[in-house]
């Protein structure tokens, strides 16, 4: 697991910035573009609730940004004053500047630049009790954010993008999750070190599939449990259908043929919990 413990940096400023043609406006701008993403390692988390749980979390925030008339609000200041004990700056902007920032005309009056955040995939090592959803090639954000958001939901514990998947860190991902980026571990890997991990997995490996002959409640998922959905689309690749151990069905009985991406991890993830889940817990 990744280390959340934000490394000592000297204290950061108090920037204040009315220009729109502002670099540093330019700058977090340019973090909506998934190519700047990759090349700064950083990403944008719009809103307080969001800001103030990776903060809590422990990620490394760059700066912090807000509207000038929610300076006062005690949260936004503790946030502030985190940030900068932290090392990071904190930007203080219009609103007009915040919508540049976001390209949104409502824009969240708080915004937060982090560091990204990824487990190293090799270091998995799954516990009797574990959970891990892998993605194969998933291309709607969205899907991608409520699934995180569902991992968390049920206490399982990361999630695993294999081949090319869409940016966890785009602003619409990280809207989706509700904040569950902040606490779900994410590694992402090729699909050729995906099938050397699968085929040496110590507990249960399933995915669902169309051609699958099982009815999805009907089996034991003896932990640790690794559960393998497809792309939107396509589903499983052959290969990776091959490589999973089982191979279920979520049965329907409407004329639809297929679930959402999202409501199908959903489904099979309440299942796989259902023991560990308690109204009273």
């Amino acid at each position: 697991m990744a280390d959340n413990r934000p490394t000592p940096r000297a204290p950061g400023k108090v920037l204040h910035i009315t220009s729109l043609a502002n670099p540093v406006v330019k700058e977090i701008r340019g973090l909506s573009l998934g190519k700047n993403r990759k090349a700064s390692g950083q990403f944008i988390a719009e809103g307080l609730k969001l800001v103030a749980e990776a903060v809590k979390a422990g990620w490394t925030i760059r700066r912090l940004v807000h509207a000038t008339r929610v300076t006062d609000d005690p949260l936004v200041a503790q946030l502030a004053a985190t940030t900068r004990t932290r090392g990071g700056d904190v930007v203080v902007v219009s609103e007009a500047v915040l919508g540049k920032m976001t390209r949104r005309e409502n824009p969240q009056t708080v915004l937060g630049v982090f560091d990204q955040q990824l487990t190293d995939a090799s270091a998995i090592r799954p516990g009797p009790a574990s959970v891990w959803v892998a993605l194969e090639q998933v291309r709607d954000p969205g899907n991608l954010g409520t699934i995180l958001r569902t991992v968390d939901s049920v206490g399982a514990e990361g999630v695993i993008l294999v081949g090319d998947t869409v940016d966890p860190f785009s602003m619409e991902a990280v809207r989706a999750t509700m904040g569950s980026i902040f606490n779900v571990a994410l590694a992402r890997m090729t699909s050729e070190a995906f099938a050397k991990l699968i085929a040496a997995w110590p507990g249960t490996s399933v995915g669902t599939h169309l051609a699958g002959a099982v009815d999805y409640r009907t089996v034991d998922y003896k932990g640790p449990v690794l559960l393998v959905m497809g792309a939107e689309q396509a589903g499983l690749t052959p290969a990776l259908a091959e490589a999973c151990g089982r191979l279920v069905k979520i049965p329907m009985a409407g004329k639809a043929d297929s679930l959402n991406l999202a409501v199908a991890t959903g489904v099979m993830l309440f299942e796989i919990r259902r023991g560990a889940l308690s109204i009273d817990a």
